[in-house]
């Protein structure tokens, strides 16, 4: 049964390490299945649209999305393409809770990744998925959005 995780928040220096990549063995243990199902929850419950390994304290090339046709599972996701067009957007992130700001990424980019059953993935995407897996990738490198935004707002809760 998937259990939800503790998010870390900044300024935590386990935010700011380069993740390890997963290797091919360990993807098909039943260990990382149960992390992606914990991941894939706990992202849920939190309302958040990605999350990556390092934001529940664990140093590897892993993330979810959550997407419109369900949630996403990216091992080891490496960004092949970026269009030259780049947009503004607003983003926030549960590592940095009531923090939010504008943030210039790729409209479009390539991606190539593992998935779940360790199969090799291509993806292209465009608009707000592109934009999430930029974020979440950019974890993986120890970036937070907060290190490229611009007009940061703090904003507290209700």
């Amino acid at each position: 049964m998937a259990k939800i995780l503790p998010i870390i928040k900044n300024p935590s220096p386990l935010l700011r390490e380069k993740s390890k990549e997963i290797s091919l063995k360990k993807i098909k243990t039943n260990e990382l299945k149960e992390l992606c199902a914990d991941m894939i929850k706990t992202m849920k419950e939190k309302d958040g649209v990605g999350l990556a390994a390092p934001q529940i304290g664990k140093n590897i090339r892993l993330i979810t999305i959550n997407t419109k046709d369900g949630p996403k599972v990216m091992i080891n996701p490496k960004i092949t393409g970026k269009s030259w067009a780049k947009e503004w957007n607003e983003e926030g992130c549960l590592s940095v809770p009531g923090v939010y700001g504008k943030v210039r990424r790729n409209k479009k980019i390539n991606c190539v990744y593992f998935d779940k059953k360790g199969q090799k993935t291509k993806i292209q995407a465009l608009g707000l998925l592109a934009f999430v897996i930029q974020h979440e990738t950019d974890h993986l490198d120890g970036i937070l959005f907060i290190d490229k935004a611009k007009e940061i707002k703090k904003i507290k809760a209700i």
